[in-house]
């Protein structure tokens, strides 16, 4: 820093000043600018701990980069961080419960701010270690008592969606789901759905549940089960867009070409297999809109915003696609 303040001709103060947003001339500004692009300067975060208390690093936790709908989270998030002024530390976790965990402890007790969890599993460690949490924390996808959540209501979501496939497909209707670990994904759209086919008059048969995991594949293994026991089901409700497409396989490959589309829903409006068949019915979630407020109440929060500061829980809604 000294050696850009003496190329620059100012003080090592407004160097300072102009790297941390403080106020400072336009023309000791532009020479500061000039003098960093000369010297190669970087300024450390180590040292910006020490000297301010904070980093403007946000430690994010994601179930899975592979999948659309954490990387429109995962765009929201990024949005709000670069416009102001923070960076993100990025951790994977490949849908094991036990890394988020660890990604919590790591987070923690290294150089972030504050933390963003996309969660899966709310289990005890979970709620423990989230209420311990030495910095503050949003969740993203589960609404847990006593945490800052952002989250959409998957059973009035999927409550809606059963109700309204029940009105005009007739026969039997199939579900597969994800693990009800997962409160939001498994738990709560299995009992909507269920719960609005029978608020229509439909009863979903516990020998035409099936679990999957998420991916396409276990869709297209699960419905292919399904078709084998029960030749004769209708219609296939999937828990994900993702499995919804591996069900549209497993029915194409028994029945025909194009017989998926008009048989399988999903949740999530995945772009790409929307694309790919005109749209199946599924529930359209605010996906980018869930990172971006997340984030603006964890950094508002952290940057002790006037009136905004606070960190609380926040439903979301969502919109019926294709029904």
């Amino acid at each position: 820093m000294k050696d850009v303040a003496e190329l620059a001709g100012v003080s090592s103060a407004a160097v300072s000043r102009y790297l941390n947003g403080g106020y400072i001339s336009a023309d000791k500004a532009e020479r500061i600018k000039q003098a960093i692009e000369l010297t190669g300067y970087v300024r450390s975060n180590q040292a910006r701990a020490l000297r301010t208390g904070s980093t403007k690093l946000i430690g994010v936790i994601v179930p899975k980069i592979n999948s659309e709908s954490v990387s429109r989270i995962t765009a929201g998030i990024g949005q709000v961080l670069g416009r102001r002024g923070y960076q993100m530390l990025l951790a994977n976790t490949d849908n094991v419960a036990e890394r988020e965990l660890e990604y919590l402890d790591l987070f923690q007790n290294h150089p972030v701010d504050g933390i963003v969890l996309v969660a899966t599993m709310i289990t005890d460690e979970h709620r423990a270690a989230i209420a311990s949490c030495r910095v503050p924390i949003v969740l993203i996808g589960q609404n847990v008592e006593g945490a800052a959540c952002v989250y959409h209501d998957d059973y009035e979501a999927a409550f809606e969606l059963g109700q309204a496939l029940a009105t005009h497909v007739e026969g039997k209707i199939a579900y597969i789901g994800v693990t009800e670990e997962d409160r939001a994904a498994g738990y709560d759209r299995r009992r909507g759905f269920e719960a609005g086919l029978g608020a229509a008059g439909v009863v979903l048969d516990p020998d035409l549940i099936r679990c999957g995991s998420f991916t396409l594949d276990s869709g297209y293994r699960a419905s292919r089960e399904l078709l084998g026991e029960v030749p004769d089901v209708s219609f296939i409700a999937c828990a994900t867009d993702t499995m919804a497409a591996g069900a549209l396989r497993a029915l194409d490959e028994a029945r025909g070409m194009g017989e998926g589309v008009r048989r399988v829903s999903g949740f999530g409006d995945n772009a790409f297999l929307r694309a790919l068949t005109g749209g199946i019915p599924t529930v359209h979630y605010g996906y980018l809109t869930s990172g971006v407020e997340a984030t603006n109440m964890l950094l508002n929060t952290l940057d002790g915003v006037e009136g905004e500061s606070g960190l609380k829980t926040l439903k979301l809604g969502h919109q019926l696609m294709n029904v």
